[in-house]
């Protein structure tokens, strides 16, 4: 009976460290990629409708936590904060300021709103709020 108590006992600590050592390597998926929107939740306007001409990206940079990229129109930073699969964006810095339509003004404020992140089996990322996937990024073609 002793055994297998701490036969049980190894196995579960063997899970509980594999499985926070898998968030971290997720975190990883994060940098050296530009990402692409290829979906927002909310808005009554088609996604093609939103970005007819270009799609939102986001960049990832792990030195500074910050990130960087396109609403659509203008490009933005941010503040980033990474905990587990917990992330929080800050206020954009000075952005140009041309007027595209409404996607730029739906991206940066659904990009507020977001506290999780995750992959899914394809290597999509989602930025979700709680556990509701709000955007998904697909990986952006090189240029």
């Amino acid at each position: 009976m002793k055994k297998q108590t701490i036969l049980l006992v190894a196995l579960i600590s063997l899970l509980i460290v594999s499985c926070a050592t898998q968030k971290n390597v997720d975190s990883e998926k994060l940098y050296n990629t530009a990402w692409e929107l290829e979906y927002i939740s909310g808005p009554r306007i088609a996604f093609e409708g939103l970005y007819p001409d270009k799609k939102p990206k986001i960049n990832f940079d792990k030195t500074t936590n910050k990130v960087s990229g396109n609403n659509s129109c203008n490009g933005y930073s941010a503040d980033y904060t990474l905990t587990g699969n917990s992330i929080s964006f800050g206020e954009p810095g000075p952005t140009t300021m041309m007027f595209c339509g409404e996607g730029e003004t739906v991206f940066m404020s659904m990009i507020k709103k977001i506290n999780k992140y995750s992959f899914d089996q394809d290597g999509k990322l989602n930025l979700m709020l709680d556990n509701v996937s709000m955007m998904r990024f697909k990986k952006a073609n090189s240029q």
